[in-house]
């Protein structure tokens, strides 16, 4: 590593000077002196100038931060029919667990910048969700680097960055689509998009989604519905209103997660017992969970002056999780695991409050943009269903099951009769356990145009929170401020062209309320809060928009520490761990040429436990996972002669090996390299087109985990149909 930080400083400034050179070469002496853009731009791949990044208007070009955005043009062009296939377009992400249904922390992780995240942001706003979300209603997702307690709180960001999806709004015409995917394993989805005015000054637009398919395994499903109503209401020509909503039914039969013990030495050394048992599920399609969900948010843009403008924004969500939630437990023979399996309930409502002004003036010849905001978040968390127990032996060396036929509802249900959390209560169903989560936030942030190609930002967020907890809490949590500063500076050596920027960021996470596993790693139903982790980032690296902005190139370097850190679960868990992660990571998206689109990125990252519980300090993260990640994606559109309107695409994602757990007083256990690739071909008019996707065209078999190993998708083949009016 000390040989590769040095290195990777000088691939920024070789990439400064060369993305400096190049656009000064294609630009000449023409510079771009646009006033600010005050709505997004969208060309092929590229959705620029993002506000919602940092809730004011701000091109790309000069944003201190680094953001990745994926659009509804590469979900279309990719035949994408999850949230998981869409992120593989974002630089330096992986998925660590898929949706595990269960209540509180059933959505899918991912990781960042060697820290673990969850999807909990929706239109800039918390929406939390047990299930996966659907790209019915995406518009673009934007993946915000670095820890942006400043600007977002703690109660939704990862130390990594975060995840937060804009979805479609409505427009002033009439128009939609509709989307038909056939493909293997079953999968059947049909889509629809559709807009109309209903007044002058009132539209409309709904977004609805149904899909069913099955696993690569013997058994497992999802069915969904998901539906999307919106309007917007132009009251005059300062105030607008919106009013968006989802709404989103699932129920599916998951595979067991496959956890290693984390408690007890290792007894595997080789992935190839669980690439022998590839596609074996160990469950039935009669077990089964139901994750509902429901996004309501309103708001009101009112411009005030030609200066002042006011964004309100209020916000309720619901998840609620029932049915089965089963896993398996390394026994540490090397060969059984124990099943475990309970029936899970839970709600989890949010309420978010935001009030944001924006302002833009001049004190003396300094240029400014202002934000100032309030915010209030409240969650509230029921946890219900049963206790866990042990239903059935899984030996991996000779795929048997000792429950194999007897995986049913009436059968696990008889098991789970008299169970609780609560041993003194011999009742069905557990005490429900609520906590509650409340924070009141005020934050600032100004960009200070110091020199027409040189500007300042200069934020600070205040938080102050409270928690409750009933039932199984210990304690409840005490009341706490914490503050967030964000500093960052920009160099425009080619105005709006190439930039070269640095930023100092500061994240937090209140934790709590979190469920507690007992000293074996079993959970219990027992909820603790702890005290905020702290989290610190430098950064330096460079941007530039070239061919008449229709390619993009970033690169940055960046160092993030965290203090205080909970290292894993348990109830001797105590504070005070620390956690290094550094990494390098370029981005390139856009249409170089006509008919031609890409996206791609490369990530490295190095994490490493400065100080922790027994095992991890020395050690790379298990929630870190991958080093090294590369995305690839492109596609041509063939513009002239016979074979117009034809298009190809081709590419994939690599991974480098990691280690799903990595403790030094039990062992680490890795999960192999792996390339995956991707292909279609296409047909395109202006009213129609229709695709033909192949994923995973080498049929590789690899694996995700964090401590867990779990196989992924075999090759699929889909076909999309679509038609536009």
């Amino acid at each position: 590593m000390q040989k590769i930080i040095p290195l990777m400083k000088k691939l920024i400034v070789s990439a400064v000077v060369l993305t400096s050179t190049f656009a000064y070469a294609q630009e000449n002496d023409t510079i771009n002196k646009a006033s600010d853009i005050d709505e997004v731009v969208v060309h092929g791949y590229i959705t620029r100038d993002r506000e919602s990044v940092n809730k004011m208007p701000l091109k790309e070009i000069e944003n201190p931060q680094v953001y990745n955005t994926v659009n509804k043009n590469v979900i279309a062009e990719q035949v994408v029919t999850n949230f998981n296939d869409a992120l593989k377009n974002v630089t330096g992400i992986a998925r660590l667990w898929e949706s595990t249904g269960r209540g509180n922390d059933g959505g899918e992780y991912y990781t960042m910048r060697g820290f673990s995240l969850q999807p909990t942001l929706v239109n800039g706003m918390p929406s939390l969700s047990n299930g996966t979300l659907d790209p019915a209603g995406i518009e673009t997702i934007e993946a915000i680097k670095g820890p942006s307690g400043t600007l977002y709180g703690g109660s939704v960001i990862s130390y990594g960055g975060l995840i937060n999806v804009i979805t479609k709004k409505p427009y002033n015409y009439f128009g939609g689509e509709v989307n038909y995917i056939n493909g293997s394993y079953g999968l059947n989805r049909i889509s629809a998009d559709v807009n109309t005015p209903l007044s002058k000054n009132l539209f409309a637009r709904v977004n609805a989604a149904y899909q069913k398919n099955n696993t690569f395994q013997d058994a497992g499903f999802n069915e969904s519905f998901y539906i999307a109503p919106s309007v917007k209401f132009v009251a005059n020509d300062r105030l607008t209103f919106y009013v968006n909503t989802e709404i989103k039914t699932a129920e599916s039969s998951n595979a067991p997660m496959i956890f290693l013990n984390r408690y007890a030495p290792l007894s595997f050394n080789s992935i190839g017992i669980f690439k022998e048992n590839y596609k074996k599920s160990y469950t039935s399609d009669d077990l089964t969970i139901n994750n509902n969900s429901f996004n309501l948010q309103a708001s009101a843009i009112y411009k005030i002056s030609d200066n002042w403008t006011s964004k309100t924004i209020v916000s309720r969500s619901n998840t609620k999780s029932n049915g089965y939630y089963q896993y398996l437990w390394d026994q540490s023979n090397g060969g059984d695991f124990e099943r475990f399996i309970s029936k899970v309930g839970g709600e989890t409502n949010t309420t978010g409050i935001q009030q944001n002004f924006n302002a833009n003036f001049n004190i003396g010849n300094l240029k400014n943009k202002l934000l100032i905001g309030l915010d209030y978040f409240q969650r509230d968390f029921i946890q219900a269903g049963t206790g866990y127990v042990g239903y059935g032996m899984v030996n991996l060396i000779n795929q048997s099951d000792t429950k194999a036929g007897l995986l049913s509802k009436a059968g696990v249900d008889a098991r789970l009769a008299g169970t609780s959390g609560n041993p003194e209560e011999p009742a069905a169903s557990q005490l429900p356990s609520n906590a509650e989560a409340k924070i009141y936030s005020a934050y600032v942030s100004d960009v200070v145009n110091i020199l027409p190609n040189l500007s300042a930002m200069l934020s600070l967020r205040a938080d102050h929170f409270t928690g409750r907890a009933d039932a199984y809490a210990t304690e409840d949590s005490k009341a706490k401020t914490t503050f967030s500063p964000k500093f960052g500076l920009v160099y425009q050596p080619i105005q709006d062209k190439v930039s070269i920027f640095g930023n100092y960021m500061n994240g937090f996470q209140y934790i709590g309320p979190q469920s507690i596993t007992d000293a074996g790693g079993q959970p219990t139903n027992e909820l603790r809060y702890f005290d905020p982790e702290h989290a610190n980032q430098w950064e330096i690296g460079t941007k530039a928009n070239l061919a008449g902005d229709k390619f993009s190139i970033t690169a940055s370097y960046y160092d993030i520490n965290v203090k205080n850190k909970v290292m894993g679960n348990g109830v001797g868990t105590t504070q005070g761990g620390e956690v290094d992660s550094k990494g390098f990571e370029v981005s390139v998206l856009g249409s170089p040429i006509p008919g031609m689109n890409l996206i791609a990125g490369y990530s490295y990252n190095d994490s490493n436990v400065v100080k922790g519980d027994e095992g991890y300090p020395g050690n790379r993260t298990e929630e870190a996972g991958p080093k090294n990640l590369i995305n690839f994606w492109g596609t041509y559109k063939i513009q002239k002669g016979s074979l117009e309107n034809f298009g190809i695409g081709f590419g994939g994602n690599s991974a480098s090996r990691f280690y799903t757990l990595n403790r030094g007083n039990i062992g680490a256990f890795p999960l192999p390299s792996y390339i995956i690739m991707n292909a279609s071909l296409s047909y395109t008019e202006s009213k129609y087109s229709i695709i033909l996707k192949l994923d995973n065209i080498a049929n590789k078999k690899y694996f995700s985990g964090w401590s867990t190993v779990t196989p992924q998708r075999l090759r699929t083949l889909s076909l999309s149909l679509n038609y536009k009016f």
